[in-house]
This record gives C-alpha cells, sequence and structure tokens, in this order.
C-alpha cells in the first residue's frame, strides 16, 4: 500500500510518502517540506497567531493534494510541541479539518518519544539489547528507553533546540558568558531526568535521531547523507565539544553555510548542540549512534501493524 505520513513540526509540514506493506521494509516515494516555523509565530498569549493558522491551513491544504495525486490509500496527519503548546490550540484543529478535511492528531510528548522509540527499535533490531534513543525537535527532546518495541521509560521535556533559542539566546552569535550559563540551566534541567534513567540500567545502545543530530554528527566528519541510510554514523562527546567552541563563535548566516547545515535551521544549531551535549554529559554518554529512522518512520510502523497483513 502507499501511505502518506504529514508531520506538523516546529519548523516544517513535512509530507512523506511511503510503499509498504506489514513485515517490509518502507520504501520512501516522496517527501516534500514547507517551511513554517509555526513556533516562532506564537504570539505573547501563547496562542498561533493568525497568519501561522491561515499557513498552515494552506500547507496542509497543498500536502492534502499532493497525496492525493501520489494516490496515497491513507494519510496520517499529526502535530508536535508547536500546535501542543498553542493555547488556541483546539480552535486551529478545528479549522485545519473543516477547511481541508485534514484530521491533524496532535501527538503527546510521550506518544513521541515513543513512537520514535519504535521506529529505532525496529532498525537495530532486537539484537541490540535495551535502547536508549534520543531526540531533538524544535520544541522538545524526547528520551525512550527500553528491551521491547514500548519502551520502559519515555519522556518529553520542553529543551527543543528552537524554544532555548527564543527563550534563552540574546545574541548571534551568542557571548562565551551566555553559552557557559545556558550550559549550566541545561545540566540543572536533566538532573531529575539522569537519575529516573540511572534506575533503568545500562542501555545496550544509545542512538540518535533528528535533523539536529545529524547535522551535528556531520560537522564531526560523520558520512553525509548522499552515502545512505545504512552507513554508520556517530556523534562523540569529545567531537561534539569542539564543535560547539566552532559554532559557537559563527552567525547564524555562516553556519548556515556549513556543509551538512541546513539554512533554515542553522539559528538553533548552536542550541541544539547545547541541549545534545548536556544530554550525553547527564546520562554519561561518550558516543551515540546516528538512527535514520525517526518520528515519522515510528507512525507509518504502528499504522502498518494495525494491518491484517493482507494490505499490499
Amino acid at each position: 500500500m502507499r501511505l502518506g505520513v504529514l508531520d506538523v513540526g516546529s519548523n516544517t509540514v513535512h509530507l512523506l510518502v511511503v510503499d509498504a506493506h506489514r513485515g517490509a521494509h518502507p520504501m520512501p516515494a516522496r517527501s516534500e517540506k514547507t517551511l513554517l516555523r509555526l513556533a516562532e509565530r506564537i504570539t505573547p498569549d501563547g496562542e498561533l497567531s493568525e497568519e501561522g493558522a491561515d499557513d498552515l491551513v494552506h500547507a496542509v491544504a497543498e500536502a492534502r493534494k499532493a497525496a492525493h495525486k501520489l494516490d496515497c490509500e491513507d494519510l496520517m496527519a499529526f502535530a508536535t510541541s508547536a500546535v501542543r503548546d498553542a493555547s488556541n490550540a483546539a480552535g486551529v484543529l478545528h479549522r485545519v479539518a473543516e477547511e481541508t478535511g485534514v484530521q491533524l492528531q496532535v501527538l503527546t510528548g510521550a506518544n513521541e518519544a515513543r513512537l520514535t522509540f519504535l521506529a529505532a527499535r525496529r532498525w537495530y533490531g532486537w539484537s541490540v539489547g535495551k535502547l536508549l534513543v534520543l531526540d531533538i525537535g524544535g520544541g522538545s527532546l524526547e528520551i525512550a528507553m527500553g528491551v521491547d518495541e514500548e519502551p520502559d521509560y519515555a519522556k518529553s521535556v520542553p529543551l527543543g533546540a528552537g524554544r532555548l533559542t527564543r527563550e534563552r539566546f540574546t545574541s548571534d552569535p551568542p557571548s562565551r558568558a551566555e553559552v557557559a550559563k545556558i550550559a549550566e540551566w541545561l545540566a540543572g534541567e536533566l538532573s531529575s531526568v539522569a537519575k529516573k534513567i540511572a534506575k533503568q540500567g545500562e542501555p545496550d545502545r544509545v542512538v540518535a535521531t533528528s535533523k539536529t543530530f545529524r547535522s551535528l554528527a556531520r560537522l564531526t566528519g560523520a558520512a553525509p547523507s548522499s552515502a545512505g541510510p545504512r552507513v554508520r554514523r556517530v556523534l562523540t562527546e569529545p567531537g561534539l565539544r569542539q564543535v560547539i567552541a566552532f559554532i559557537s563563535r559563527m552567525s547564524a548566516a555562516d553556519l548556515g553555510e556549513l556543509e551538512g547545515v541546513s539554512a533554515n535551521r542553522a539559528h538553533q544549531l548552536v542550541a541544539g548542540a547545547l541541549v545534545a551535549q548536556a544530554t550525553m554529559r547527564a546520562l554519561a554518554l561518550p558516543e551515540l549512534e546516528i538512527c535514520p529512522w525517526a518520528l515519522r518512520e515510528g507512525v507509518i510502523l504502528r499504522r502498518l501493524d494495525q494491518t491484517n497483513g493482507e494490505d499490499s
């Protein structure tokens, strides 16, 4: 069957179309992105702005048209922290449904962590044992750990790269004092999470998903995306430390010129790097492996699990 998954995130609206059936590897057929930066269009009173809602409706409508033209049998649409955190989320979701016919499901942070964990578990298989999965999004950091397909621990904390950039950074590039202050604050925010993770025991494999982790790994010398998804890519704590020393002195415009860094996300790269470093230090992780599958694949896999195995 051909499935479409529409991910309304903090930065983009991403339509991923795959050909898949239960028990098979989902094969990407098309990927389309629309940059909206919804998280940056939240008003001081916590609402998604009218202009932001207008653009969201338009983007969802266009994605539905694209999915129809590509013969998708089902379109699974979900929204994460930007819509979830908006005080007018219910009204925005109602408008999207009324004007586009698409029912956007708002995922909780914990469900984001669980679905991302499912994707990583399926990618690596049972042989990796106890799995720890990290994901840095625009609005939140997801952490999940367990030995099965359903994690024993799943947590979302509001430490996304975009959120941190908006709420904690005051200059571009940030001063050394500001970087140090934010790093210290992050350590405090993650201390309770680290204690709960420690109770789960040592992981056998630690992996990370998301554009932030991929970009950071690329900057430390990992293979480019053109090398394919099956090339092993790692991010080490010493390598990340060196990257932070380098990128924290650069403006967002200059960061956008680096290979492996998206110009649209360059302004939040330093924040994402600090979250990554704080998480690795809090959990005492010397290195982690980059997983090519993440939340969207998790949504697809969960949908396929619900079929009777006869769809094709």
